[in-house]
């Protein structure tokens, strides 16, 4: 590697790692004075907290990782730009592409790190924390005396290989509606699905109201067989209300293969748009390593265009750098909103903003440089 790049190299990675550890300063300070009052009400031990906000630090190196490099990246190409270094690099003979392969290398290397901490790290590091946070930290709105809100469109892989589609949960009365079941072997072959339209918590079993149940044969697989109508059935579901509202899957907790079984598991279930909604965070999450690149691209012709004093080059970088993150939050945020209200395919509205701002960066190298 030569010295230039070993020296823009240096720089971009020092400033990147001060900026994880600024936000992550900041969130745990934030955080922490919004739970203090929790965590003094339950007295909950220092040991306890500290494992609590170290479970937050792969999902902060995930959530803050893109602002932290196009940050980093800006202030490095900023402050050469702003003591004349860039004309001087320029001067010698070198293009666009050759002055900013450290940062695009430097790029890549954390885009590879963010896929590899959140199919990894992120899905185990949710469960714990929202395990202490459920049980040792948060004061729940029915121990202040208010009921809990109803859960809605969530589903649950549950014992016996099941697989849980609810529309509603009403965790105040233990009341379940438009409810789907589905029951798979050890081959994940369709067993049997249960449809219903409300089910009640009597204290030991379920009780579902109109409930229609349907076997599959086993040979040939996944066809149905019988069907059966009951107005009223108990059921031996060994899950519990309590298993509902600490055991609903979470996307975040999911990781692409876990995520892509999942949709797999549940495409049968007839909710279709709960499906193609999951397909979507499925896309996102493979989408997710370009976000780094597709704004680190979009940013690097202002840092090498900028000529300000170094002072006024770390504002502006600062306000390029907010900025670029921002309009690309919205542009992906727009975009899986479309896909998962179906204006957009799943793979088109999670790819929509990388290839927005890919075509935007290019575009922006080509008329500059």
């Amino acid at each position: 590697m030569r010295i230039l790049d070993r020296y823009i190299l240096n720089s971009i990675t020092a400033i990147f790692i001060g900026m994880i550890l600024t936000f992550a300063f900041l969130f745990i300070l934030i955080d922490t004075f919004s739970n203090l009052q929790d965590f003094i009400e339950k007295s909950v031990p220092l040991k306890l907290i500290a494992q609590y906000y170290l479970s937050f630090l792969p999902m902060i190196i995930v959530e803050t990782s893109t602002v932290a490099c196009l940050m980093a990246v800006l202030f490095t190409y900023s402050s050469l730009s702003g003591h004349n270094e860039i004309v001087a690099i320029r001067t010698s003979g070198m293009n666009f592409w050759q002055v900013t392969r450290p940062a695009i290398i430097f790029t890549l290397i954390i885009s590879a790190m963010v896929l590899l901490v959140d199919e990894l790290f992120v899905p185990q590091s949710s469960l714990i924390n929202q395990e202490i946070r459920e049980t040792n930290i948060k004061i729940t709105t029915t121990q202040k005396g208010h009921g809990l809100p109803v859960i809605k469109n969530f589903t649950l892989y549950g014992l016996k290989n099941r697989l849980f589609f609810i529309d509603t949960f009403d965790p105040n009365t233990n009341t379940l509606n438009g409810i789907s079941i589905l029951s798979h072997d050890n081959h994940q072959n369709l067993t049997e699905k249960i449809v219903a339209a409300k089910g009640v918590w009597t204290g030991v079993v379920w009780k579902f109201f109109n409930c229609q149940m349907t076997a599959y044969n086993s040979n040939p697989p996944n066809k149905p067989g019988e069907i059966k109508v009951y107005p009223e059935k108990l059921l031996d579901i060994r899950e519990t209300p309590r298993d509902f509202l600490r055991r609903r899957m979470d996307v975040t907790a999911m990781n692409i293969r876990q995520l892509g079984d999942y949709i797999h598991r549940f495409k049968g279930s007839g909710a279709v748009k709960t499906v193609n909604s999951m397909r979507v965070d499925y896309f996102a999450k493979i989408a997710l390593p370009l976000r780094n690149m597709a704004i680190v691209l979009v940013g690097l012709p202002f840092a090498l265009g900028h000529t300000a004093k170094r002072k006024a080059a770390t504002f502006a970088s600062l306000g390029v750098a907010l900025i670029i993150c921002f309009a690309y939050y919205i542009l992906d945020a727009v975009g899986l909103a479309l896909g998962k209200g179906e204006a957009l395919p799943p793979w088109g509205a999670a790819f929509l903003a990388p290839a927005i701002f890919f075509l935007i960066g290019f575009t922006t190298i080509k008329a500059k440089f």
